[in-house]
């Protein structure tokens, strides 16, 4: 066995280790675009993630209710371009999204960056344009190649909500 046959076992431990914690409710991160490029010292592919991990901006004291691939997930959300601007925003019309995660219902980003999140839970997601809406963008509010900010807050999965309710931060 070859040093990269051990190497790629061991990141499929890595892997397997990481899913098991996040089922646990252990994880905090999450990888969003997660690339895949050769070691030049060994040449071994490694990944490494190409966008910033989800900054978790409040995370309730108990995580009873966590989102996974296939909930029906209620998120309310603030949409930014990286220069502040606001293209959207469920708050200000007091409407929280409700779909199905991991279903392709909405953009990559958020298929990938809200998942594991607590009900309560607070996340800044900061999502390329690959992840987002690519080269040809939403117009007139989000232009083609945009990174874009999202606020993001689970209110309720699968139709149940939490008890422990979300503070300012």
């Amino acid at each position: 066995m070859g040093f990269c046959d051990t190497a790629s076992i061991l990141l499929l431990l890595a892997v397997v280790t990481l899913v098991a914690a996040k089922k646990s409710g252990d994880v905090t991160e999450l990888q969003i675009g997660v690339k895949e490029i050769i070691n030049s010292k060994t040449s071994c592919p490694v990944r490494k993630p190409n966008i910033e991990l989800p900054q978790i901006e409040h995370r309730p004291t108990t995580c009873e209710l966590q989102a996974h691939k296939g909930d029906r997930v209620k998120v309310h959300y603030r949409g930014k371009l990286t220069d502040g601007s606001v293209f959207d925003s469920s708050y200000e019309r007091n409407d929280p999204i409700e779909f199905d995660l991991g279903n392709g219902n909405v953009i990559k980003g958020w298929d990938q960056g809200l998942l594991g999140m607590c009900v309560g839970e607070k996340r800044k997601l900061k999502i390329p344009s690959k992840l987002g809406y690519g080269e040809s963008g939403s117009p007139p509010k989000i232009p083609g190649g945009a990174t874009l900010i999202f606020d993001t807050e689970l209110v309720a999965v699968n139709g149940k909500t939490s008890p422990d309710k979300p503070r300012d931060i």
